[in-house]
C-alpha cells in the first residue's frame, strides 16, 4: 500500500475504534486512536500474516502489551479481514468474541492475551526466544504504552532481551504523553525513554508515530539490525483524529455518548475525504 492508502486505512481503523467503544458504552478510545497508525502499518505492510490462516506456524507475532487499547487491535484485525467489521459493535457484550482485553482463545488473530500492564513484553520476549531456539525466522512485535513502562517487569524483560541479543524482537512504545491520571511526566516520569532502552542494549529509533514514511523507515531499520533488539519510540497524540479527544487524559477510558459519537465520526469523515 502507498502512503495515501495507509492513511485511508488508518482512518477506517479509527472509525472502527470509535464505533466499537460507543456501542459498548465503555472502553479506551484515547490510546487506541494514538496507536492506530502504528497498528495499521504493522498489519497491512510489516508483518508476515494471513487472515485466512491466523495460526500459521511461520507468522510474525504481535503482543498488545497495553491490552486496554483492544479496540485498536480489534478494528485493525477486522479491517484486515480476520472477522467482519460489523462485529466491532459487539465489543464487551455478553457472548462476544471481542472482550474488553484481548483473548487469544476467543479472537482470531490475537497471539497473546493481555491486559495486566507490564506483562505483555515478557510474553513477547519469550516468543522471540522460542523462535531462536526452534530455528524459526518469524519476528515478534510488542506495543507498550508510555505509562505502562512505569512497570518494573517491562525493564526485566528488556534486560533479558538485550542480554540475549534478540534481534527478532521489536518493541514499540506509544509515547502519547498521557495516562489515566494525567501526564506521564507528572505521574511517574519514564523519561528519557530512549536512553533507558539503550542502557539495556537495544537499538533505539525515535519517530513521529503518525508519519507513515518514518514508521516504514523505522521498521526497515529494525529488520536490518542484527545482534540486538529494537525499540521504536513513537511520539503520538492521544485521541488522534477526534477533535475533542486529542491530548485529553479524560478520554483515556471514557466512551462517547450519542452526540459525541456523531461529532467524532464527522471529524473522521472529514479527514477521510482528504485522502480521496
Amino acid at each position: 500500500m502507498n502512503e495515501l492508502e495507509l492513511k485511508k486505512k488508518a482512518n477506517d481503523v479509527r472509525k472502527g475504534i470509535v464505533t466499537a467503544v460507543h456501542a459498548a458504552k465503555a472502553g479506551h478510545p484515547g490510546g487506541s486512536l494514538s496507536a492506530a497508525d502504528i497498528m495499521t502499518y504493522l498489519y497491512f505492510e510489516e508483518m508476515n500474516i494471513d487472515p485466512a490462516d491466523p495460526k500459521k506456524d511461520d507468522r510474525d507475532r504481535f503482543v498488545l502489551s497495553k491490552g486496554h487499547v483492544a479496540p485498536a487491535l480489534y478494528s485493525t484485525l477486522a479491517n484486515r479481514g480476520y472477522f467482519p467489521v460489523e462485529e466491532l459493535e459487539t465489543l464487551r457484550k455478553l457472548g462476544s468474541r471481542l472482550q474488553g482485553h484481548p483473548c487469544m482463545q476467543e479472537t482470531p488473530g490475537v497471539d497473546m492475551s493481555s491486559g495486566s500492564l507490564g506483562q505483555g513484553l515478557s510474553a513477547a520476549v519469550g516468543m522471540a526466544l522460542s523462535a531462536r531456539l526452534l530455528n524459526k525466522d518469524y519476528r515478534v512485535y510488542a506495543l507498550c504504552g508510555d505509562g505502562e513502562i512505569q512497570e518494573g517487569q517491562i525493564w526485566e524483560a528488556a534486560m533479558f532481551a538485550g542480554h540475549r541479543k534478540l534481534d527478532n524482537l521489536c518493541v514499540i512504545v506509544d509515547n502519547n504523553g498521557l495516562q489515566i491520571d494525567g501526564k506521564i511526566e507528572d505521574v511517574c516520569s519514564p523519561y528519557p525513554i530512549a536512553d533507558k532502552f539503550k542502557a539495556f542494549n537495544f537499538n533505539v529509533i525515535e519517530i513521529d508515530g503518525h508519519d507513515f514514511s518514518q514508521i516504514a523507515d523505522a521498521f526497515k531499520k529494525a529488520r536490518e539490525t542484527k545482534g540486538m533488539p529494537t525499540a521504536i519510540i513513537a511520539k503520538t497524540t492521544k485521541g488522534k483524529g477526534v477533535s475533542f479527544m486529542e491530548n485529553q487524559a479524560s478520554w483515556h477510558g471514557t466512551a462517547p455518548n450519542d452526540e459525541q459519537y456523531a461529532v467524532a465520526m464527522e471529524d473522521l469523515e472529514r479527514i477521510g475525504k482528504e485522502y480521496v
